[in-house]
């Protein structure tokens, strides 16, 4: 079932949805959906919808709720501070994150980052990697479209890290996976949640004692795992220790 994301404005009174632009190209002309096709819809109210398709024309897609379809998010805020890597890892980690519940995603230029971009090629990565979060929502029929953010500094990154209600930063030199366990128990209906990726450097010494008082450094194991394996790892804990710690409240 195909999924796209409207405005809340979107939806007319009697339960119509008139879809525009880049989605009714793709729904009309690309997937060639016909009249009576199904489809699942989310407003940026957080709303979800199963929808039947009713005509085409043109640029304009109408479509039909059926019904209210479940919400697909998890029930934490959870924020992706991952270094900035080489090659196309950052959109694997991307594509996964999202498909992991991720509510945004933060790119952070630190000391050991291979790759170095000046202000346009941030930007334009940024929109591509926007793009890309967008496409992986579909597929993984999120409720909510995660977003990802400007490139920061690693200074503001952590300032913004430790002003969440939990804050994880994976190193392979942290000991102990029973306080990887006790860190992610803490991980309960509502609580924000920031996840601080190192690059295929690893973290510089003064990086990591700065989060050293005010985040959990926790260990994902024995084995030393690349920065994308790391991010989508940790997001993996996050997830089931959110759903797992719904379910027993």
């Amino acid at each position: 079932m195909q999924q796209i994301f409207v405005q809340e404005a979107d939806i007319l009174e009697d339960n119509r949805i008139l879809v525009t632009g880049e989605d009714a190209n793709h729904l009309g002309r690309a997937i060639r959906m016909k009249a009576g096709e199904r489809l699942r819809v989310s407003t940026d109210q957080g709303r979800n919808f199963i929808c039947e398709a009713v005509s085409f024309d043109k640029n304009t897609m109408e479509l039909q709720i059926v019904e209210e379809s479940a919400d697909t998010e998890v029930s934490n805020r959870i924020v992706l501070y991952q270094a900035i890597p080489k090659g196309t890892r950052m959109e694997t980690i991307i594509e996964k994150a999202v498909e992991l519940g991720v509510s945004e995603i933060v790119p952070v230029d630190m000391k050991f980052c291979i790759v170095k971009l000046d202000d346009k090629k941030k930007k334009s990565k940024v929109e591509r990697w926007q793009k890309i979060a967008d496409s992986a929502a579909k597929q993984s029929k999120r409720s909510k479209l995660p977003i990802v953010r400007p490139v920061m500094s690693y200074k503001e990154a952590v300032h913004e890290l430790i002003s969440l209600d939990i804050s994880l930063v994976p190193y392979e030199n942290a000991q102990g996976v029973s306080h990887t366990k006790d860190a992610l128990s803490q991980v309960t209906p509502g609580k924000s949640v920031g996840v601080l990726i190192g690059p295929e450097g690893g973290f510089a010494p003064e990086e990591i004692d700065m989060v050293r008082e005010d985040c959990e450094i926790i260990t994902l194991g024995k084995r030393i795992l690349r920065t994308d394996t790391a991010a989508i790892t940790s997001l993996s804990l996050v997830m089931m220790a959110s759903e797992w710690n719904e379910i027993i409240q």
